[in-house]
């Protein structure tokens, strides 16, 4: 680092708040749901902030005033929908109609199995299977989805480790859409599950060659931040599982895994800006840790394993990344890296693979995300094949390094996801899977391309589009703008089967790289974070101006959306521009900044320093306050807009967007549609089931073409 369900409902009211006065005042029929104002002081460095809102924050999630306020804007959000419902299931039925019923994975190789997932023709939830020895050997059901999401309003499974032996499974599932875990054993030779339950897990986990003992990270029950390695016997009582490492730093996440070649059981431990890698033989889960290299403020490294030789990809001394190496033998000193491959201004290194004849690099070169392979004992590098000029490659599901073949993901706005295996000798490639898009799709009817905005500062900014073929670039289009630009994050322009709906209709898609993100390299990203966060902003709004100068779109049918550190964008936008919108859309939206980085007791908060800066510091506390969303709602008009987000949230609190769209029905002075959708069983994801989520979308999209002016085609 991409919630709602319409219903024909009546609206009500909250009698009243609990211990300090009227929390929802009665409106009448179709009229929107009013918060009361209670002042909350927050101290804060330049003295004690004024928060009237304050009241809708409920930890607990259970208090009655609370919750009938967000019931209350459910029906309110039901009753202004209800004419759009018959326009929600044709668009439903489009997209689930594009969806192959019966769709699976690529199988992927691992010892002696191939591993894939699939789903049953209409199952909501995936079957996670493999078939071993025989490529035509009877399958095996190791994970049943539909069969374990019963009974459960949400429910995710966040990873699952096959033990050495291949005899033994260890998986992780959420049943509330916090993000927390309790992995599960399974012996796959009797397929019974074990009584073992490791619960408040972050789900990151890796077994040793044992096949007994499981190593796996623990989650802080209130922040959430990761903060100890533990280790598992199976049969063991998990409350005297041993912690094998504390992070005590929470500014750090961690995870754990088994490195590359199989051989050692790595705990990565990353900021923002700093990284540290811990290793120990997979072979010997008693052993003690070995860090790789010490971290240091703004050193990035991460590293794989092969041939008695760590190969790791830095910042040191390397704005844009480079590769490096070091032998087994000298480890815990970076002066004792060498140079594989050197940083370059223009292009930036993303992320390795290793095969033992060849080093393949996921990189980003003029806003492209493309694949180089290079050979290790010399020869020229290439690169994977892409058939767009604008498109997303990238290393795919590689589990094994004795091998020529590289398995590549390929996609673009108008080429549905696409996984190539490649021949990196011979560059041949064969074409393992293309998503099956139904409901009539051709990707020869649509057309993408990428142009380049002016930023009010100079700066270049890419914008990814994409339309159906015949569409006229004169100024009458509808758009819809897309955007993120924060954590370094790209915006890659990907295939969306949903958008075909909107494409259909005549609308642009757009997909505006601007800058937060590192599409344009680590520079585009450090100059959209902390004190040049605004840029991020500038850049969105500057890319909309252009699409209307350049006639990519009608002035007056231009809609964005942002979801998350996006949402903040849309805030911001909102506040910004609101003249240039037609709608904005939301989902999950970070918008009270200000308030959300003074407390360190939210998830995320500690660990976001880098990203947003400390407000205990006045400097970072005043810009932020200058932007933060929900600090600068004003008394004006604003554009149509759909907020949504999950009870559940984790890493976005619900009472974010809650206290923002009260702030916003408050002061706005226009009359155009404020609607907010609370999912009661959800989390930051919103719904978990495979066809589930797009009612949501479907929901969405209804809302957009409702607000285009009359002689716009909806249905």
């Amino acid at each position: 680092m991409l919630r709602f369900d319409a219903r024909s409902l009546i609206l009500v009211a909250s009698a009243g708040l609990t211990g300090c006065a009227t929390a929802l005042l009665q409106p009448p029929q179709l009229q929107p749901p009013v918060a009361a104002i209670h002042a909350h002081p927050i101290s804060a460095p330049g003295g004690m902030r004024v928060d009237n809102y304050y009241w809708l924050r409920d930890d607990t999630r259970s208090k009655p005033e609370v919750l009938d306020y967000l019931k209350a804007e459910n029906a309110y959000y039901a009753q202004m929908t209800a004419h759009t419902q018959g326009l929600q299931e044709t668009l439903f039925k489009e997209i689930t109609g594009r969806l192959a019923p019966d769709d699976a994975t690529v199988p992927a190789k691992y010892r002696h199995c191939r591993y894939q997932s699939r789903f049953v023709a209409g199952a909501e939830y995936a079957l996670h299977v493999r078939r071993c020895g025989r490529v035509d050997a009877p399958e095996e059901v190791l994970l049943d989805g539909p069969a374990l999401a019963q009974g459960h309003d949400f429910y995710a499974i966040g990873a699952h480790a096959i033990a050495p032996n291949e005899q033994m499974l260890a998986w992780a599932d959420d049943t509330a859409g916090r993000l927390q875990y309790t992995i599960r054993f399974k012996d796959l030779a009797s397929g019974k599950v074990l009584p073992d339950a490791l619960k408040g897990t972050a789900g990151s986990m890796a077994w040793a060659d044992d096949n007994r003992t499981l190593f796996y990270v623990e989650n802080d029950p209130v922040t959430l931040l990761t903060v100890r390695v533990k280790k598992h016997t199976l049969g063991s009582d998990p409350k005297t599982d041993q912690t094998v490492y504390e992070e005590r730093d929470h500014s750090y996440y961690m995870g754990v895994g088994r490195s590359g070649d199989d051989k050692f059981i790595e705990i990565s431990e990353h900021s923002t800006l700093s990284s540290e890698i811990r290793f120990i033989p997979a072979s010997q889960p008693k052993a003690r840790f070995k860090v790789l290299a010490p971290r240091e403020h703004e050193l990035e490294y991460h590293a794989e394993h092969i041939d008695r030789r760590w190969v790791i990809r830095t910042n040191w001394n390397a704005k844009n990344f480079r590769v490096m190496q070091v032998d087994d033998a000298q480890v815990g000193d970076k002066v004792r890296w060498r140079e594989i491959v050197p940083t370059r201004s223009d292009v930036l290194i993303h992320r390795i693979a290793l095969f033992k004849n060849y080093l393949v690099i996921d990189e980003r070169s003029d806003g492209l995300a493309r694949v180089r392979i290079k050979p290790w004992r010399g020869g020229a590098d290439s690169f994977v094949a892409a058939d767009d000029t604008d498109y997303v490659a990238e290393i795919g599901d590689n589990r094994e390094q004795d091998t020529d073949t590289l398995r590549y993901n390929y996609t673009s706005l108008v080429t549905p996801d696409t996984v190539y295996d490649v021949d990196m000798k011979s560059a041949k490639r064969e074409l393992k899977k293309r998503d099956a898009i139904g409901g009539g799709f051709d990707a020869a009817n649509y057309a993408a391309t990428r142009v380049w905005a002016i930023a009010r500062d100079g700066a270049k900014v890419p914008v990814s589009l994409a339309w159906r073929k015949g569409y006229a670039q004169n100024g009458t289009a509808p758009l819809l703008q897309i955007g993120y630009g924060s954590y370094g994050a790209p915006s890659d322009p990907r295939f969306n089967p949903a958008l075909v709906s909107l494409l259909d209709r005549g609308f642009v898609i757009a997909v505006a790289h601007i800058r937060g993100g590192e599409e344009m390299g680590r520079d585009w990203y450090e100059h959209g974070k902390l004190l040049e966060k605004k840029n991020t902003f500038t850049d969105f709004i500057d890319a909309t101006e252009f699409l209307v100068a350049q006639k990519y779109a009608a002035k007056d049918k231009v809609f964005a959306f942002g979801r998350s550190a996006g949402g903040l964008l849309m805030g911001a936008i909102a506040n910004l521009a609101p003249q240039d919108y037609r709608g904005i859309f939301t989902q999950v939206p970070f918008v009270d900044v200000v308030t959300t980085m003074l407390d360190d007791s939210i998830p995320l908060t500690t660990n976001e320093f880098d990203e947003w800066g400390n407000p205990q510091d006045t400097k970072f506390y005043d810009y932020m306050l200058s932007y933060s969303p929900y600090d600068n709602v004003s008394s004006q008009a604003y554009p149509a807009m759909l907020v949504t987000t999950g009870l559940n949230d984790s890493q976005v609190q619900y009472y974010e967007p809650a206290k923002w769209v009260a702030k916003l029905r408050a002061l706005k002075t226009d009359k155009n549609p404020l609607l907010f959708k609370i999912n009661m069983e959800a989390g930051h994801g919103g719904k978990s089931g495979r066809f589930a989520r797009y009612r949501e979308v479907a929901e969405a999209y209804a809302f957009m073409l409702d607000q285009l002016p009359r002689e716009t085609p909806r249905k």
